[in-house]
């Protein structure tokens, strides 16, 4: 019986072992991209360049993207420590939506001739979107990739960032290759060859219980990276939900509105006030500092155990570490927000979750949707543009995907993750953090909410005072509708009993006296 090879060992300190490397980078200009180039040029100063896959987009060239990419506020401490590391990014024009990454053949040959680190980070991470275009940029973006890393003459190592959620199938989700659906390469060729409508009929059936396009083509994209361990030096990352920084590059840092980011930000408008969740059950997020640490670590235990036939795999989550509760993460950013209120809100946030299905739909009903359809009546007797009942249609569509994650527990193993981190040395594990046994959710959601009023809103800290001046106001009106609401609705018990019951129980005290007055009388001698 074929014994398991024991686990590659840190032999090299991190930023030697990236030392005079040449890297490349796909989705460097995304959120958890920036992370890992800024840390990889902070913390690993002498590697020796890394090539970034920039495309062209909204009309603006790639050239000027990179520029005012590097100007980012991500960067801020480099510029001012280190500025030269800035020099070490090159661009590289490509898409990998296009066939052969739509890369020029010159830069193709440079990337094959000199790179020798891979960091695949491009996806499409949005839950709703139809399966020909998940296929296209998880799937084949990735085959793309694959098919100019098998070109690379000195690759050691091609690290996949994943998802963990890609095997949500599974209740207890371990660090090895897990089987797709279906075949990678018959469904890229599917996808191709079939009409996008043709393709969403078949989807429900296709995603084999898969709640979404994205887990289903993550696992599929899983598969196909895992199927060519025998030709490449293959590790795969996977993260749990990624939010803002908890240290690094800014603590509270976060982009985009994906996730718990988004139904903060409803529930600080006010157009949230139901979720359904178990309360009890994990929530899996993790900071995306630690999660990019992680990921570079895992890249250097791939350089160092070199080509071997077999692929690496971590799960990237804070299970057994530092888990936290959905009701206790609702109730700490809840708090949070309400200390630190957004500058535009519809109404007062106070909203909560909700463990029963029905009883969330009932305050769908009551608290998203009649709300709605009432304010965009008043809108239309002002003659003013409806718009909350298609807010609260998009809001309903987001629950109802994200439901699926919060009703369910999964067990991530993270042995890996944390045996990497120990067989490095302390001064590695001082830089590339992972421990987070010692965060702190109380400051780190404060930070988080503050990040996405800053970051994500656009909305400073010198804004603060006027939100709190709103917050104020909607508090008054959230109570004069509460008393009005509940005294129609003691007025209408009231009127109910008046009108209806009210006659009913006279006809019913008269046809009981009258009955007793006949059985006295039948009595009398």
């Amino acid at each position: 019986m074929d014994q398991p090879s024991p686990p590659p060992t840190m032999h090299r300190s991190i930023p030697d072992t990236y030392a005079g490397r040449t890297l490349f980078i796909t989705g460097a200009t995304g959120f958890m991209g920036k992370v890992l180039v800024e840390k990889l040029l902070r913390d690993c100063p002498e590697l020796k360049c890394i090539y970034l896959l920039i495309r062209t987009k909204r009309g603006v060239d790639a050239a000027q993207r990179k520029d005012e990419y590097l100007k980012h506020l991500v960067f801020d401490r480099i510029r001012e420590t280190n500025r030269a590391q800035l020099d070490k990014i090159r661009l590289v024009r490509g898409d990998i939506l296009e066939d052969d990454l739509d890369m020029a053949n010159g830069d193709q040959a440079e990337l094959a001739e000199n790179v020798e680190v891979v960091f695949h980070c491009a996806a499409n991470v949005r839950f709703d979107q139809e399966l020909k275009q998940a296929v296209n940029y998880n799937l084949n973006g990735t085959l793309r990739v694959l098919r100019l890393a098998e070109r690379m003459k000195r690759l050691v190592a091609f690290v996949h960032v994943s998802t963990a959620f890609c095997q949500c199938n599974e209740a207890v989700v371990e660090e090895r290759a897990y089987p797709a659906p279906h075949s990678p390469l018959g469904i890229s060729k599917l996808a191709d060859l079939v009409d996008s409508k043709v393709l969403d009929l078949v989807t429900p059936s296709m995603l084999d219980n898969l709640p979404d396009t994205y887990s289903y083509t993550k696992a599929l994209t899983e598969d196909l990276v895992n199927g060519i361990r025998d030709r490449l030096p293959i590790a795969i990352a996977r993260p749990t939900i990624v939010i803002a920084a908890w240290k690094e590059p800014v603590p509270g840092w976060i982009e985009g509105t994906n996730g718990p980011t988004g139904l903060i930000i409803g529930c600080g408008r006010g157009v949230v006030r139901t979720m359904h969740c178990n309360p009890d059950y994990d929530t899996h997020v993790m900071p995306v500092d630690v999660t990019m640490n992680a990921v570079i670590i895992l890249g250097a235990e791939r350089i160092n155990a070199g080509l071997d036939g077999n692929a690496l795999f971590c799960n990237i989550s804070s299970d057994n570490v530092n888990p936290i509760a959905w009701g206790k993460s609702v109730q700490v950013c809840g708090e949070k927000v309400l200390q630190n209120p957004l500058c535009f809100s519809l109404w007062y946030p106070d909203g909560s979750i909700k463990s029963n299905y029905v009883h969330h739909m009932i305050c769908v009903v009551l608290f998203h949707y009649l709300p709605a359809y009432l304010i965009d009546f008043l809108l239309v007797v002002f003659r003013r543009e409806p718009f909350l009942v298609k807010v609260q249609k998009k809001i309903s569509q987001g629950l109802d995907m994200l439901q699926y994650y919060t009703t369910k527990q999964w067990v991530f193993k993270n042995d890996q993750m944390y045996a990497m981190y120990n067989r490095l040395s302390a001064k590695d594990q001082d830089t590339f953090f992972l421990d987070i046994t010692h965060l702190d959710y109380s400051t780190y959601f404060l930070d988080y909410v503050l990040g996405i009023r800053q970051y994500v809103l656009k909305e400073p800290p010198e804004t603060l005072p006027r939100a709190k001046r709103l917050l104020r106001k909607l508090y008054i009106m959230d109570k004069v509708v509460q008393v009005a609401f509940y005294t129609l609705i003691l007025w209408l018990i009231w009127s109910y009993w008046k009108i209806v019951i009210g006659p009913i129980q006279l006809v019913l005290d008269t046809s009981i006296e009258a009955i007793n007055n006949s059985i006295a009388r039948e009595r009398r001698p």
